[in-house]
C-alpha cells in the first residue's frame, strides 16, 4: 500500500512563498509520475503541476512561472515551490501518484490527505 503525506501548507500573505513536500512510501517511487492538484471551497479539484520519473515537468497555465515542481528520488519526496502567491491560490493541495503526465485526476491512483494553503490579501 502506497502512502503519500503532504506537509508545508499554511497561511501566507499575497506575494509570499511556501514550499510543499510530499513524502511517499514504497521502493518504486522513482518510476512514477508525481502530481500536485488543488481544490478550493466550492470548486472542482484542478491540476497544478506534474513531474515524470525523468524530471520532465508540466504546469497549469495559472501557476506557470510562479510554481516549481521537483523531486528527490533518494528521499521519495516531491516538492512544490510556490512563489508570488495570490489569494486565488488558496486551496487544499494534494499530491498524487500516476503513471504518466496527466492533468486529469482519474489518471492518478494514490492520493495524499491534503494540506491547506491560505493566501491573504
Amino acid at each position: 500500500q502506497v502512502q503519500l503525506v503532504e506537509s508545508g501548507g499554511g497561511l501566507v500573505q499575497a506575494g509570499g512563498s511556501l514550499r510543499l513536500s510530499c513524502s511517499a512510501s514504497g521502493r518504486t517511487f522513482s518510476v512514477y509520475t508525481m502530481g500536485w492538484f488543488r481544490q478550493a471551497p466550492g470548486k472542482e479539484r484542478e491540476f497544478v503541476a506534474a513531474i515524470k520519473w525523468s524530471g520532465n515537468t508540466y504546469y497549469a497555465d495559472s501557476v506557470k512561472g510562479r510554481f516549481t515542481i521537483s523531486r528527490d528520488n533518494a528521499k521519495n519526496t516531491v516538492y512544490l515551490q510556490m512563489n508570488s502567491l495570490k489569494p486565488e491560490d488558496t486551496a487544499v493541495y494534494y499530491c498524487a501518484r500516476g503513471n504518466t503526465i496527466a492533468t486529469v485526476s482519474a489518471q492518478y491512483d494514490y492520493w495524499g490527505q491534503g494540506t491547506q494553503v491560505t493566501v491573504s490579501s
